[in-house]
């Protein structure tokens, strides 16, 4: 049986496996990576550092099975890994910058993302200001866990005065995209995506229900 419940401490781990083995478009991303924490690092733990009341996990027997993470204000958070994480981050990655981009290996692309991050466009931000990340082993899917997981962080996420939430789907992963507009999130018409992009915004006003 699987169960939801807040993040804990003791999850982080878990939260490093589950962000890498559904890195690749969702699916396993460890034969890519030499650093197998590399991908959390962007994606997961920084959630756990400065937002774990909006932390979630689905469990089994198993262990942890999946997670959904994010933040009620993007842009607060953006200036958090600015100012706390990234700079943390970027003594143990170093900026692939010397080496020609056609030549990185996926943990250099990812160092890259660490030493240059990239905002959420602001036409994204303006109106759906919170954002979720949501990754499940595949132990865990075509279960229902997804959509609980979903509405339990949206519940939360209201409390704390959350109206609008926005996601980026990787364009190359058609199931989480389909998952996403399934639970009611639009493509959004933003501006031109950065050379080499491969995400696709969506969005969903909140409301009060």
């Amino acid at each position: 049986m699987i169960k939801l419940r807040l993040y804990k401490d003791r999850d982080l781990d878990d939260l490093y496996a589950i962000a890498l083995a559904t890195g690749a478009g969702g699916e396993d991303a460890s034969a890519l990576h030499e650093d197998g924490r590399i991908m959390g690092q962007i994606y997961a733990a920084p959630y756990a550092r400065f937002c774990p009341e909006l932390c979630f996990v689905a469990t089994d027997a198993k262990g942890v099975a999946g997670y959904i993470v994010g933040a009620v204000d993007t842009r607060a958070f953006e200036e958090q890994l600015r100012r706390v994480w990234w700079p943390g981050l970027r003594s143990i990655y170093p900026d692939p910058c010397d080496t020609p981009a056609s030549e990185w290996s996926a943990d250099q692309r990812r160092c890259h993302m660490i030493h240059h991050p990239r905002e959420t466009p602001e036409d994204v931000v303006k109106h759906y200001p919170s954002h979720v990340h949501m990754n499940l082993l595949p132990r865990a899917q075509g279960q229902g866990i997804g959509p609980a997981l979903l509405e339990l962080w949206i519940s939360a996420a209201r409390n704390h005065g959350a109206t609008g939430l926005h996601v980026g789907s990787n364009r190359q992963n058609a199931r989480a995209y389909g998952f996403w507009q399934s639970r009611g999130f639009e493509p959004l018409a933003s501006e031109a995506p950065a050379e080499g992009s491969r995400t696709v915004w969506l969005g969903r006003q909140l409301g009060d229900s």
